[in-house]
């Protein structure tokens, strides 16, 4: 046996290589215990800020520092790379823009007998844009009349009864407005028992969206000789010439609707109330 004097062979060798070995990435999950090399401060990693491109640790004593991502841990003994996780994709909401819980793949039930009528357009784009998934699972379609003056003559088209009933959202139901009139004089009906008139005291739905989510304090008074939303519109300073205008007006405010957070009180109790009334 001969001795080689000499040993092995350093260039036949990774003799660049640390002793514990290169370092590999790893995902800084919360929850992973690593230490800092250059400090020396073992902690759980409790937060991550990928904008930041840094971690927090937090030692047995709940002493927290804050670390860059990238190479300088350990990971049980061994040198690691810490990258930031995966940014995972939107997760479904768990909740309606009405608050209810949300039904996750639930597709929508046949429309039933019943319905709900609303005044006009602004009123169906509002209550579809809160209300609209959850009336889908309830198979509950919204109607509007382009106005409440022939109400009774949509009804009597209609033809109420016990498996057909009707909700009515109306704008401005105040004791002794034209629109209370007609309400009272459908209650008194025949088919009274079978619809269900309810209405929120603002001159137009717009009012029932919170003015601060517009950035306004309230909404302003219009005097009776000029037409609401076109007043508004100027109070406002928003384009009002015409019925564009106005169109483009309802389109920002609803843009500032994304839940029933967005509206009062006096409308979201009225809308729960017509659909529990035809789904009953």
């Amino acid at each position: 046996m001969t001795f080689d004097r000499y040993g092995s062979d350093v260039l036949n060798t990774d003799w660049r290589a640390p002793k514990k070995g290169r370092s590999v990435e790893l995902v800084a999950e919360l929850g992973l215990v690593v230490e800092e090399v250059q400090t020396d401060f073992c902690g759980e990693i409790v937060k991550v800020e990928r904008d930041l491109g840094t971690l927090i640790l937090e030692d047995r004593r709940n002493k927290r520092r804050t670390f860059p991502l990238g190479p300088g841990f350990l990971a049980d003994g061994v040198p690691v790379i810490l990258v930031a996780p995966v940014k995972k994709g939107p997760v479904a909401p768990s909740r309606t823009a009405s608050g209810s819980i949300a039904v996750a793949g639930a597709k929508a039930r046949v429309a039933r007998a019943s319905r709900i009528f609303v005044e006009g357009r602004h009123d169906a784009e509002l209550v579809e844009k809160v209300w609209g998934a959850d009336l889908r699972i309830e198979g509950v379609v919204v109607e509007y009349l382009e106005g409440i003056d022939d109400l009774s003559a949509h009804l009597r088209d209609f033809g109420p009864g016990p498996e057909r009933r009707v909700g009515v959202l109306v704008d401005h139901l105040v004791h002794g407005s034209k629109e209370s009139r007609i309400a009272q004089s459908v209650a008194k009906s025949p088919i009274g028992k079978h619809v269900l008139i309810v209405g929120h005291p603002y001159i137009d739905v717009w009012a029932a969206v919170k003015p601060e989510r517009l950035g306004k304090e309230a909404w302003p008074t219009i005097p009776r000789n000029i037409e609401w939303k076109k007043g508004v519109c100027q109070q406002f300073g928003w384009p009002h010439r015409d019925q564009t205008d106005i169109a483009r007006a309802w389109k920002h405010i609803l843009s500032k609707v994304n839940s029933y957070a967005d509206l009062e009180p006096s409308l979201l109790g009225r809308v729960e109330e017509l659909i529990d009334f035809v789904t009953g």
